[in-house]
């Protein structure tokens, strides 16, 4: 049996759109990883920090580090880094006169192999810990809402403090072709992602990622299981079922909510590729996903479907139009439908990112209905050094439906990642 690169390429995908988009396709078909994984999860971010960046300043001080992480790598299994991210926005206006939000993350994050870590069906231990802390009154994820805005701007820079975004086992099988994660996860790693999904590299905002922010609950460092693999050369799948009630701060608390509660949130995903080896840079997929009522958040069942199209052309463009639909759950949006693409012509520098959104927010969410808003969101990513990126970025929002007595708000926005 010829072995694929399994359910993995998105971690190469981001590697070959933020690093080598503008090289040559075979650049797209070596494979990074044995795991599902989107562009924010743990063996995607490894993957990526691991290559050699044509970076904009030419400054290299993390040779001697990354010489000895690949030591550790080679002789115990295990690959590891950290980085820091902050992100702050200032708003042209304001609901609640509150024009601006700055938060910052501090992330350990790696994976261990210990079973068969030389063959196709490798077992590891996937961690990623973080302290999300706020520098003034508010984080990003909050900023939403004194805008007037019914929606997410930014999803992850919050000010949670210590979490466990998710701990769980990788079991590969069938010769690589497939894999099982049980522990601790976050859904955002698997469920309905494509390259500029990463709330940490790509769009911020939650319409232009998982679901369009039609998906209700959305949960992570939850208790759970997903399983996926190839069918055949062209179509994959992929299933979950987790904690509805999962929360990273505390995790050991999911086996009170999960075994206690027995709310759950249920995933199924199907999807088409011209190969393996371009899996999603030529892909059309259908999630399907279901959440139990939750007694705690006060949230009814929900349900809905999201899909997603992308297409590489001349690898330097990555257009994509994805959306989705939903009935309660807590989602934000019942309809919602983006459109938008990725760019880089010296992608080992810089990567441009532009998103059109337009959304209905969710009646069985904000208690009666609202207006339709439309989100376009631009941002700038920049390469400065080895293990430093910054990205400007411009939020436009019009007309926002909590705020209908405002046209039009605009976001102006930077964030900063350096990786170790």
């Amino acid at each position: 049996m010829t072995k694929k690169p399994g359910l993995v390429p998105y971690s190469h995908l981001l590697t070959a759109l933020g690093l080598s988009l503008a090289s040559a396709a075979p650049a797209f078909a070596e494979s990074a990883s044995q795991s599902l994984s989107g562009p924010g999860a743990t063996q995607s971010v490894l993957a990526s920090d691991s290559e050699d960046k044509n970076d904009l300043l030419g400054v290299n001080g993390q040779e001697t580090w990354q010489d000895r992480k690949t030591r550790i790598k080679d002789t115990y299994g295990l690959d590891f880094g950290l980085d820091y991210n902050a992100l702050g926005y200032k708003a042209s206006n304001s609901l609640t006169g509150q024009d601006n939000a700055a938060s910052g993350a501090f992330r350990l994050f790696g994976t261990w192999s210990l079973v068969d870590p030389d063959g196709p069906n490798t077992g590891s231990l996937v961690f990623k810990f973080e302290n999300r802390h706020a520098y003034g009154a508010i984080p990003p994820t909050d900023l939403g809402g004194e805008l007037g805005y019914a929606g997410l701007i930014s999803s992850v820079f919050s000010d949670q403090g210590w979490r466990a975004t998710h701990l769980y086992w990788q079991q590969d099988f069938a010769d690589g072709n497939a894999t099982v994660y049980a522990g601790w996860l976050d859904v955002t790693d698997y469920l309905d992602v494509y390259a500029l999904a990463s709330p940490w590299s790509g769009f911020s905002n939650l319409a232009f990622q998982t679901g369009s922010g039609t998906i209700g609950g959305l949960p992570d460092g939850a208790l759970g299981v997903m399983v996926g693999g190839f069918l055949s050369d062209n179509f994959y799948a992929a299933a979950s079922v987790v904690d509805a009630n999962g929360d990273a701060t505390d995790p050991l608390g999911g086996f009170d909510t999960l075994f206690g509660e027995g709310e759950t949130f249920k995933t199924v995903e199907f999807g088409w590729t011209s190969g393996a080896d371009a899996l999603f840079l030529n892909n059309a997929h259908i999630s399907l996903w279901q959440i139990d009522a939750r007694s705690q958040a006060g949230s009814s069942e929900g349900h809905g479907i999201a899909f997603s199209y992308t297409q590489a052309v001349n690898n330097r463009w990555l257009p994509f139009v994805r959306g989705g639909w939903s009935e309660g759950g807590g989602s934000l949006y019942e309809a919602a439908l983006s459109a938008g693409f990725g760019y880089s012509e010296d992608p080992s520098r810089s990567m441009l990112g532009v998103g059109v959104n337009w959304s209905r927010p969710n009646r069985d969410t904000f208690g009666t209905a609202l207006g339709d808003q439309t989100t376009i969101e631009i941002f700038k990513q920049v390469q400065l050094t080895e293990g430093v990126e910054i990205t400007p970025s411009i939020q436009i929002i019009k007309n926002p439906a909590l705020f209908p007595a405002e046209d039009v708000i605009t976001l102006l926005g930077l964030r900063f990642r350096a990786a170790f």
